[in-house]
Protein backbone atom coordinates (compact mmCIF):
# COMPACT_ATOMS: atom_id res chain seq x y z
CA UNK A 1 0.00 0.00 0.00
CA UNK A 2 1.77 3.33 -0.90
CA UNK A 3 1.37 6.31 1.48
CA UNK A 4 2.12 9.64 1.83
CA UNK A 5 3.94 9.09 5.28
CA UNK A 6 7.24 10.68 4.45
CA UNK A 7 5.87 14.15 2.68
CA UNK A 8 3.85 14.55 5.59
CA UNK A 9 6.43 13.91 8.65
CA UNK A 10 8.68 16.24 6.06
CA UNK A 11 6.28 19.05 5.99
CA UNK A 12 5.95 19.07 9.90
CA UNK A 13 10.71 19.23 9.79
CA UNK A 14 10.07 15.83 11.93
CA UNK A 15 13.25 13.18 11.90
CA UNK A 16 12.11 9.60 11.85
CA UNK A 17 13.26 9.47 14.64
CA UNK A 18 11.18 11.95 16.17
CA UNK A 19 7.73 10.59 14.67
CA UNK A 20 9.03 7.15 15.68
CA UNK A 21 9.11 8.95 19.21
CA UNK A 22 5.92 10.42 18.95
CA UNK A 23 4.48 7.39 17.90
CA UNK A 24 5.58 4.94 20.46
CA UNK A 25 7.23 2.80 17.92
CA UNK A 26 10.82 2.29 16.25
CA UNK A 27 12.37 4.35 13.89
CA UNK A 28 12.70 1.59 11.63
CA UNK A 29 8.82 1.06 11.92
CA UNK A 30 8.91 4.25 10.23
CA UNK A 31 11.36 3.48 7.62
CA UNK A 32 9.64 0.12 6.42
CA UNK A 33 6.25 2.11 6.63
CA UNK A 34 7.43 4.95 4.37
CA UNK A 35 9.41 2.62 2.22
CA UNK A 36 6.43 0.42 1.57
CA UNK A 37 7.64 -2.57 3.36
CA UNK A 38 5.07 -3.04 5.86
CA UNK A 39 1.46 -2.23 6.42
CA UNK A 40 0.73 -0.23 10.13
CA UNK A 41 -1.68 -1.94 12.25
CA UNK A 42 -5.09 -0.18 12.27
CA UNK A 43 -4.34 1.07 15.63
CA UNK A 44 -0.70 2.86 14.48
CA UNK A 45 -2.73 4.25 11.29
CA UNK A 46 -5.58 5.98 13.82
CA UNK A 47 -2.56 7.59 15.80
CA UNK A 48 -0.64 8.61 13.00
CA UNK A 49 -3.86 10.51 11.26
CA UNK A 50 -4.62 11.99 15.01
CA UNK A 51 -1.09 13.08 14.96
CA UNK A 52 -0.89 14.67 11.75
CA UNK A 53 -4.85 15.87 11.82
CA UNK A 54 -5.71 13.89 8.58
CA UNK A 55 -7.67 11.04 7.72
CA UNK A 56 -6.47 7.67 7.35
CA UNK A 57 -7.39 8.24 3.64
CA UNK A 58 -5.41 11.42 3.40
CA UNK A 59 -1.89 9.12 4.60
CA UNK A 60 -2.41 5.69 2.87
CA UNK A 61 -3.40 5.20 -0.98
CA UNK A 62 -5.13 1.70 -1.42
CA UNK A 63 -4.73 -0.12 -4.79
CA UNK A 64 -6.95 -3.08 -4.81
CA UNK A 65 -8.40 -2.24 -8.32
CA UNK A 66 -7.00 -5.61 -8.79
CA UNK A 67 -8.64 -7.81 -6.07
CA UNK A 68 -12.03 -9.33 -6.63
CA UNK A 69 -14.01 -8.28 -3.87
CA UNK A 70 -13.49 -4.67 -5.02
CA UNK A 71 -14.30 -5.49 -8.70
CA UNK A 72 -18.03 -4.75 -8.33
CA UNK A 73 -18.96 -8.50 -9.14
Amino acid sequence: MKNRLRELREMKGLTQEELAKALGVTRQTIISIEKGRYDPSLRLAFKMARFFNVRIEDIFIYEGEGDARDSGG
